[in-house]
Formats: C-alpha cells, structure tokens, sequence
C-alpha cells in the first residue's frame, strides 16, 4: 500500500482524549491532528517524538491530518512504526488477494464486514465456490500490533480490550460449526521476528485467546515492512502465545 501523496514529518507535543495530538510541523506552525488508534501507544507518544503525518483534502473533515507512523528506537535503532489502526484492513485485505498470506489463500471470493455472531461484523470473509473439495468457509478478524518491550518482540494488546476479547469467542462460535477462523495479528514493525500476547496488560484477553485456540481458531502474525512511501505485508513472524 503506497501512501496517496508524500507523508509530512512533524514533532508530537503531546497526545489527549485518545484520538488527538499536538504537533509542529517543519515550518514551525503548531496544530491538531486525528489519531486512529484507541490504545496506549506505549513508547511511541512520548513528546518530542518524530511522527509521520497525511493530509486528507476531504472538506468535510475537521482535522485535515493523520497521524501514520511513529520513528522511535525500539532497540535496534531507529525505525517507523505503523500507529494507524485505519490500515491494516486493506493491507490484510490486499495481502489475501495477491496470495501473500499463504495460510488464507486458495479461496474463490473475499467479502468485509460481513456480519455473523452477535451483532457482530467480521472483517473478511472468506468462501470457495467449488462444489467439490472445497475449502470450509473462513472467517478473519484482524488486530493491528504496534507494541514491541523487547527487541524483535511484538505484543498485543497495548491497551485492555473487551472488543477484543468478543471477537475471539465470535471465532470460537464460527469454529463450532465447522469453519475456519482465523485472527490475523498485522505487526506494524519491521524489527519484529515473533510475536506474543502481552497477558500482563490485558489478562481477560489472554484467557479469551487460550479459550479461542482450544475451540479452534487459528492464530498468524505477519509483519510489515515499513517507509515513508509505503507499507508492505512482508512475512509471516512466529506466534509464541
């Protein structure tokens, strides 16, 4: 995914109400931006820290930038990080379709936001037209992973997510029926080489994950490569639980 026109850099002053942030922008000029991201952003909101912003000309918007990415050393170096929450849908989604997500391909049609469970919308699903031998129908929850403590190890949660928990037992529910379900965990970081849980943040979430592997559901992370230009699903990244 190329990003539609070049991102600006600017230095974060502070981030509040979740969804906003103050920055300055290079030619000094201070102002509002939209974050979409709910969590913590732990270790990557800290003031003075260099963001990467987009510039919507939707009129209809208040705040006409976005704050995309975060460049902090998380251990080996300096590096930029994906902190819109708003992307990796189409990335997954795009990822599917070209094949790159060996564990989801094969399938003759990709639907989003389909709904199934409670009141719920699953991000894709995924289905075979073949009569014969055909793949069990699929469905796919996607969580973006922005969270690293250790080098190379990715997390999630950032932040306690009760969402989160509901969408691992709407998968448990799917897999008792018989189909495939599948949490694709999108690790916005390119230093990462495995990924985990962060059970200390969100304990409720790592039951519900335990619960959901035992009824079935799959479990992938995939890591991105990541530039001022452009965000890439690259390769899959161990998931250690």
């Amino acid at each position: 995914m190329r990003f539609s026109s070049p991102l600006v850099p600017a230095t974060l002053q502070r981030r509040y109400k979740r969804f906003l942030a103050d920055v300055v922008l290079p030619d000094g000029t201070e102002t509002t931006v939209h974050i979409a991201n709910p969590g913590a952003m732990t270790g990557l909101s800290a003031p003075g820290t260099r963001v990467w912003l987009s510039r919507s000309d939707d009129p209809k918007r208040k705040l006409p930038w976005s704050w995309e990415l975060a460049e902090v050393d998380l251990g080996s170096g300096p590096e930029l990080v994906g902190v819109n929450t708003a992307r990796p849908n189409p990335l997954v989604g795009a990822a599917i379709q070209a094949g790159t997500i060996t564990e989801l391909a094969g399938y003759a049609t990709l639907r989003r936001e389909v709904k199934y469970g409670r009141n719920s919308r699953v991000d894709f699903f995924l289905a075979d037209k073949r009569p014969e031998g055909s793949k069990p129908p699929c469905y796919v929850e996607v969580k973006n992973v922005h969270l690293m403590r250790t080098k190379g190890l990715a997390a999630f949660p950032d932040s306690v997510t009760s969402r989160g928990a509901k969408h691992l037992d709407e998968l448990s529910a799917m897999a008792a029926q018989g189909c495939r379900a599948v949490m694709v965990f999108l690790v916005q970081i390119g230093s990462a080489d495995r990924f985990a849980l962060a059970r200390d943040i969100d304990p409720n979430y790592g039951i519900a994950f335990d619960r959901a592997r035992k009824a079935g559901v799959e479990a992938i992370a995939y890591r991105c490569v990541i530039s001022q230009t452009q965000i890439i699903v690259a390769d899959a990244v161990p998931v250690l639980g």
